[in-house]
């Protein structure tokens, strides 16, 4: 292995080599890393496929063989990253992958380039220790996720399900990274995540010349549209990933605070304790909610013209079990019918999230740290899961980390000065392997 010497040992130093490709997306540019990639699986004797709905956009597939007492396991992630603006001002400069203060830094670290590096680490690992796998390890590296994933693990479910014939478990973004809570630790697996469904709200008036005023139209309907958002939440859904989430925090948090976050199993409870909560209960309201928000407004060309229709684009995010038309109702009891409600774009994803493989990732992450406490989560966002969801696979946002205390996860991912612990990232890695070892617990054929 003279190009990649026991590169498995080193997590960190392969992450530097991923965010060092400047991926950014759009528009993607992927080929290279993605080429990198499998020259590298290629020294560890893991043969790869190549597939593209685009040129410069391929997807990575490979498949190490197990011994057939369990189903396939799919270990997948992407390597397109967002945007980095203001460069001169990241305290390294994003695509160096610089190693500094315990950290590597650059855009990717944390999504999901630090992810796609523990993957593939604890695979090489598995192949050069000859790791007796209970199933077949299926990787997928693919493009595109950051916008849409259409020519990444949309193309390959929609082109390439052949490759995911009788996986019924994935590990995947974005969960199981440390959450410190009333001075305990946990440690959030996504098992569920909502369902996307964007809108564009048309609102029409009267229109006319800028010098003659007019009064209840289009204009005025937008402000009133955008006071009713900002003003007005959608009731509160109690999901199964999410009830499961608030038991097992109440059950390890102690005295009054567990006892009050038993409060949202009753549904009479849960909106008077959310309303009191105010910011405070960060994440709660969106994983207890459908959400909206007004992202993008069109309307006008000349500043002398009242316009007669503006255009409102509406990024909705629905939990799983509802339905488009279950929101839309719910939107229109916030917006009213004086306006048109057009869905542009619903990924319905998952239902209810198949729990079979989650106590093997919870005793993995137990083993790893006795004094954490892992426990299933609904994410807010979408992943590629639910394209993957298409084929019956269940994902489980897995990428361990245990980090510090006052490392501000929510503020450092597509942010300015992204980056990632080491320690976190070979804390990750080392679980990752262990989910190698005994993913046939939680997936034996029978």
């Amino acid at each position: 292995m003279a190009g990649f010497p026991n590169l498995h040992l080193r997590p960190a130093e392969l992450l530097q080599r991923l965010i060092r490709f400047k991926t950014v997306n759009p528009p993607g540019d992927e080929e290279e890393c993605i080429r990198y990639v499998a020259g590298l699986l290629g020294e560890y004797g893991i043969e790869s496929q190549l597939f593209a709905k685009v040129p410069g956009r391929p997807s990575l597939v490979a498949r190490v063989k197990g011994e057939g007492s369990a189903p396939p396991l799919l270990l997948y992630g992407h390597v397109d990253v967002v945007p980095a603006p203001d460069e001169e001002l990241w305290e390294h400069p994003p695509f160096s992958g610089e190693n500094a203060g315990g950290y590597i830094w650059g855009r990717g670290a944390l999504d999901m380039k630090g992810g796609v590096a523990m993957m593939i680490a604890a695979l090489l690992k598995a192949k050069a220790e000859g790791l007796r796998l209970p199933g077949d390890v299926i990787l997928c590296v693919v493009s595109d996720e950051e916008n849409g994933g259409d020519f990444g693990a949309r193309f390959m479910v929609e082109e390439h399900p052949e490759w995911f014939a009788g996986v019924r478990y994935a590990i995947g973004e974005f969960g199981a990274s440390s959450l410190y809570l009333a001075g305990r630790r946990f440690y959030p697996i996504m098992v569920a995540e909502k369902q996307i469904c964007h809108l564009e709200a048309i609102i029409k008036g009267k229109g006319g010349h800028g010098s003659m005023p007019v009064r209840g139209q289009a204009m005025a309907k937008l402000g009133a549209l955008l006071q009713a958002l900002d003003r007005k939440a959608f009731p509160v859904r109690l999901t199964a990933a999410t009830r499961g989430m608030l038991q097992a925090i109440a059950a390890a948090l102690p005295g009054l605070k567990g006892a009050l976050l038993k409060g949202f199993f009753g549904s009479s409870l849960a909106e008077p304790i959310l309303t009191a909560l105010g910011p405070k209960a960060g994440i709660l309201h969106a994983v207890l909610r459908n959400t909206v928000s007004a992202t993008v407004i069109r309307g006008g060309e000349s500043t002398n013209v009242i316009p007669s229709e503006i255009v409102v684009r509406l990024d909705g995010r629905i939990l799983p079990g509802c339905t488009s038309a279950d929101f839309l109702a719910e939107l229109r009891t916030v917006l009213g019918d004086d306006l048109e409600l057009k869905i542009t774009r619903h990924d319905p994803g998952v239902g209810e999230a198949d729990l079979g493989l989650f106590e093997v990732l919870r005793s993995v992450l137990r083993a790893a740290d006795p004094e954490g406490f892992p426990i299933p989560f609904l994410l807010p966002g979408v992943t590629d899961g639910r394209h993957f969801a298409r084929l019956g696979i269940q994902t489980y946002g897995f990428l361990p980390m245990r980090l510090p205390e006052d490392f501000k996860f929510s503020e450092t991912i597509h942010a300015r000065n992204e980056r990632i612990p080491i320690e976190a990232l070979e804390f990750g890695t080392d679980a990752i392997y262990q989910v190698l070892q005994r993913f046939g617990e939680g997936t034996a054929r029978g």
